[in-house]
Formats: C-alpha cells, structure tokens, sequence
C-alpha cells in the first residue's frame, strides 16, 4: 500500500513540488520516497511506499520496465501476481526477474501484454500512473471496485493563463494536489447539493472544480501535450450484473455455497500472503465472521483479530465478537471507544479525507485501525458483502413497499404524493413528508433513491459563492455525466429483472466504492495501515453476480449463501439477530459539552452568511430542531464535516 503523485507541463519548480506532494502522503508510505523525472522535467512522477511485499529495493519505485520504455508508480496490491510472473517465463517474455514484489510483475505484464489486457487479467486493489517514454503518453488506471483512490485534473492558473496545455496533475490524496504552487481551484459548488445528500462526494467529481476521481473499472489516457484525455473501460459493474444474471447459476443453494466458499477461500489464501504481519478486522457481523472463519481455517497459526466496543449497549459488539474469536481460536483484540475518543479524532478527519465526508462511522473505522495497526501492518476485511449478497434491509423494505403501490397508476399516485406532501408541511411532520416522497416514486429504483437520501438541496443557495469560475472545456465533458448527475440519479430502471438487485447494482456503482471504500482507505491508511477485501475478488463479485435472488435474500434472511458457509463455522443461533451496522451514538455525543460547542462554532449565522455557500435559515432550522426537539438528521453532520473541512483548508470560495 503506497501513495502516487505527479504532474506534466508543471510551471514551477519541479523538485520542491513533487517533495511536497509525497510528503502529504508520507502516512500512505512511512517506509521509503521517491521521485522521477524525464529529461526535460514534463513528466514527474512520485511514490510514497508501504512496503509489504518485497521489502527491499528491488521493490522500490518509480519502477522503469526492463526495456527502459515504461515507468510507473503504483498503489496496490496485485493478489496473482505469481500467476502473471509464470505466464511471463513459460512464455519466455521475460527470462529473469530482479525481484519478488508484484510491482515488477505488474509492470513487465504491461510492457509486454499493454495495459488494458494486464489489468484483465491482474486481479487486486491498485491506483496506477504509468508513463510510456516512447509514446509520450501518461496512462491513470483504477481497480475494477474502486478500493484505492486515484484524483486528477488540471490546475485552474494554467487554464485562465491561455497558454497551451496546462499543468496536468494527479494523486492518490487531494492534499498533495493541493499542497502544489499556483493551486487555485475553487470550490465545487455544483456537487455541493449531492454531498448534502449522501454525506460524501460521487465520483467523478471531487470538492474542487478541474479536479476529478478516476472511476473504477476505467483508463485514462492523455498523450504530451496532456490537454486531450480520452477515459477507457477496462472492466464494468455493470455488465457484469447484467451478464450474471443473464447466465444464472444453475446448481442448488447448497451448491452454490460449496463454490463460493472455494472462491473466497482462494481469494481469502492470495490475501493473506505478505512479508509483514497480517490480521483482519471482526465485527461479528457475517461477513467478517465469514472472512475470519475461513482465514482461521486456512492458517497454521492463530489469526489476530480486531474489535471496537462502545459502552451503550445497542451499539456494542464487541462482546459476541469475543465469543466469535474464542470459538475459532484467534489471537483477539479489542478496544473501547467513548466519547471523549471521538472528540479527539474529529479535528483530524479533514486531514484524512482531503475533502468533505460525513459517514460517522469513520470514527469508529479509524480507531479500529489504529489499534490494529499497533500489532499488523495489513488488515482483512469483510465489506461487500451487503452489497453482493443483499445484506441491507432498505433492499427487502423498498421492494415490498413497491410492489404495493405500483397497483395504482403514476397519475393518481402523483396526485395522492403532492396532497400528502403539503399536508406534511403544514404539519410541520417529516415522516408524512417521507411517506409523500416514496409514493411519488416512478419506479424502485427512484424509490430507493428517495428513500436514502436526505434534502440536501435547500441546505445549499442556489447561486452559491464560488459558482463562476474557469472553463475546463474539455476536462468537464470527458467525465461524460451531466454536472451534479451520479450514477443513482442516472441508473437505469429495470435493468435487472429483480428488483432488489438493481439496488444493489446501484450502491456497487457509487455508495461502496465513493463512502464505505473510501472510508476504509482514509482511515486506515492515516495509520498506515493497509487493509484488504476478499468478497471483493473479481472471480467472487462475478459469481456473486450469477445468484439467483432466493440464493442471497428469501422469507426474510439475508445473505442466505454467506450464512450457508459461516454456519459451518459459528453456531447458528449466534448470528440470528438484528443487524445493527457499525455505528456511533452520534446523535446523543453531539448535545454534550465540547462537541456541542464545537457545532455552534461551525454553524454560526455570522461564519454561514461570510462563507456565501450554504442557506443560513435552513441550517439553523435542523440544528434548533435536534437541539430543542430532538429531531436528528444526518444533513447535521454532513453540514458539519463541510463547514469543518472549509475551516481547515481555508479554501477560497
């Protein structure tokens, strides 16, 4: 696990600023730096590295290619690299390799197959900047899920200076970009009502305008003299779950349980191989207890696990999770969290992010991390698993809530959605105005989409400050989505026949990769800490895919399949409970002293009405009403972690 960064046609000086891009990431890669330039300095490339494989020179990068024609800084991990490093020699395309690290493997693949057929065959997690010396062209590649972060874009000063080209720039954390000389790039204010919305920012966008998120599955191209990208797809979510269920597995559910636990026991073996300690983080949910079973399984020795545990009861797992360790024989650790933890990591959360993000698991994600990494340097995890194996509830709730009112037809439920909707504001009842919104839906997937985001618009003016601002012609269209349209807003009703699975197509698409990945890169790389996630294995994301939905969720049990396997393992009995997430009481720690007066600090009218951005009014209106009625909201945090982030960064609206 590393951090990469550079840029092309830099106007200034070079050295100083590539130094200072790899020391904003030296968390991503405590362990070595380094830097590369072309002759004429045009190409820059820098490397922060956490070495966990190979830990000698011989892994050290920038890596130049055996032929000198390719160099490249990486981000990753490559799970079958020793797979690729024997099809190179039994081929005889490479005679010898310097080094065992998955760096070489990777590079020497792309030098002798190109890039796009090397990451179809590459499975892993990975952010790659790679520059061919003979083409003149800087590729950017992101991993199929979007595990690792990759920004780029263009600095705003060259844009509004007219001269040819433009300093073109890219990193693995928006703090190194921004750490550049000459960056000016304003706030991104046409993405603002999303972020107020979902409490993160959906790629391809970022915070600032002319800089964007690589998306996953995707190759960005942009040949000297880098003014004209051109983004390829290499793998697609998309068609995969259209294939998938296309081509459904045709064995029985207990069948399908075998191969799946041959798959994510495959998946679960390649993960754990490093030259530096590994453990994995255990929740008690299944999809942890699932990894760690059959990490423990595979393992001669005694798997480290990881627990956080809270003092309020409804949000404590720790003591199951215990239970869990004990029974499969890992060497478990566990540690408290309280209120007083969480208002130490709260200022420090901007830092990690680079940008806006208001999942308050963070914090609980973070501390976790952070003991972990007191005994391991990589950490399994179990996410996905809701995702593939329709985990979440909202799923199940929105489909039998649609099947009920899609019997009356879209005029007449229009009509009822608008009478309601005005009786709830009359009122004065957001549950009334809940209700309206769902019954105003067109389909489950609008539905969903309404039911899972908050009112995020009215918290934002409708011409903001910072809402001018530089032409990035065609570094905007290249992106190919409308300003402010996401993959939710744009998702096609009905693509998949079952309609819980078209949900969670759409959180595959954009709440994984841009909020819970993120969440799990940001946090634990603070720490340096590299974790893994095997559900996520391409040959596991495309079989899950193949699952009929009565293999994944019927008569009220999700994750049937997972469950099949973990069975095998746990005593039923102890997973059949309420899922309840990994969360925070932060409704309740936020009235208390110290948070509460940090809120009021972040949200005075004074500080609102300077920053131009957000609506007074409408802010002061959810916070009097938590305060005084006790009605939370998460648009609370989502205001909170902005206005924190515009305090720190002393951004220029």
């Amino acid at each position: 696990m590393c951090g990469i960064a550079g840029f092309c046609n830099f106007r200034g000086d070079w050295k100083k600023n590539i130094e200072r891009m790899c020391d904003k990431m030296r968390d991503r890669g405590p362990d070595a730096s380094g830097v590369w330039a072309s002759d004429d300095h045009s190409i820059v490339l820098g490397h922060r590295r956490l070495a966990v494989v190979d830990l000698t020179p011989t892994g050290a990068q920038p890596m130049l290619s055996r032929d000198e024609r390719y160099v490249m800084v990486y981000n990753g991990e490559i799970y079958n690299h020793a797979d690729l490093r024997k099809k190179l020699l039994a081929e005889k395309k490479v005679s010898a390799f310097r080094g065992t690290s998955d760096t070489e493997t990777l590079l020497e693949a792309v030098a002798v197959y190109g890039l796009a057929d090397t990451l179809k065959m590459a499975k892993g997690m990975f952010a790659i900047a790679l520059f061919d010396r003979q083409e003149h062209a800087l590729f950017l590649s992101r991993d199929r899920i979007g595990e690792k972060p990759l920004y780029y874009g263009i600095l705003k000063d060259d844009i509004n200076s007219g001269e040819s080209g433009g300093s073109f720039v890219f990193g693995s954390d928006l703090n190194s970009i921004v750490a550049l000389d000459g960056f000016t790039n304003s706030v991104n204010v046409e993405i603002l009502g999303d972020y107020m919305r979902y409490g993160y920012i959906p790629a391809p966008y970022s915070i600032y305008r002319g800089i964007w998120k690589l998306e996953p599955g995707k190759i960005l191209k942009v040949k000297s003299p880098f003014d004209k990208p051109e983004i390829l797809t290499y793998w697609s979510m998309m068609e995969t779950a259209v294939s998938g269920q296309k081509n459904l597995f045709r064995g029985s559910e207990a069948e399908a349980a075998e191969e799946l636990e041959r798959l994510l026991k495959k998946s679960i073996a390649g993960q754990m191989v490093a030259d530096v300690p590994v453990g994995a983080f255990l929740s008690a949910g299944i999809d942890s207890s699932t990894v760690v079973s059959l990490m423990q399984a595979q393992s001669m020795q005694k798997v480290k696990t990881f627990t956080v545990g809270m003092g309020e009861e409804a949000f404590n797992e720790a003591p199951l999770a215990r239970k869990i360790a004990a029974r499969l024989g890992t060497e478990h650790t566990e540690v408290y969290i309280t209120e007083e933890d969480a208002k130490r990591v709260i200022p420090s959360l901007c830092a990690m992010f680079g940008e806006p993000f208001a999942d308050s698991s963070q914090i609980p994600t973070y501390l976790v991390s952070k003991i972990t990494r007191e005994h391991v340097t990589v950490s399994l995890s179990g996410d996905g698993g809701d995702e593939l194996f329709c985990g979440y509830n909202t799923y199940y709730s929105i489909d039998r809530i649609w099947n009920r009112v899609r019997r009356m037809p879209y005029p007449f439920r229009l009509a009822a959605a608008e009478a309601l909707g005005v009786t709830a504001r009359l009122l004065g009842k957001s549950s009334l105005a809940t209700r309206a919104g769902l019954l105003g839906a067109r389909s489950a997937e609008d539905m969903y989409l309404r039911s899972e985001i908050g009112d995020g618009l009215r918290l934002v003016k409708k011409s903001p400050a910072g809402g001018t601002g530089p032409d990035f012609g065609l570094w905007d269209e290249v992106q190919g989505r409308e300003a402010g349209r996401t993959w939710m807003d744009d998702y096609p009703a009905g693509l998949l026949e079952e309609a819980q699975h078209n949900l969670m197509l759409m959180d595959l698409l954009m709440y994984h990769p841009d909020d819970i990945l993120n969440k799990v890169d940001r946090t634990a790389m603070a720490v340096s800490l590299e974790t893994r996630v095997p559900m996520l294995d391409r040959d596991v994301v495309e079989f899950a895919w193949t699952l009929p939905l009565a293999y994944k969720r019927d008569d009220g049990v999700s994750k049937k399949v997972l469950r099949d396997i973990l069975y095998r393992y746990i005593p039923r009995e102890w997973m059949e409970r309420p899922k309840t997430g990994f969360s925070i009481p932060l409704h309740r720690w936020l009235k208390q002293p110290g948070l509460r007066e940090w809120a009021e600090s972040l949200l005075a009218p004074a500080l609102l009405e300077s920053q131009g951005m957000l609506e007074t009014a409408a802010v002061r209106k959810l916070w009097d009403d938590y305060i005084m009625r006790d009605v939370w909201k998460p648009q609370i945090w989502h205001i909170l972690m902005f206005q924190e982030w515009m305090n720190e960064s002393k951004v220029k609206s």
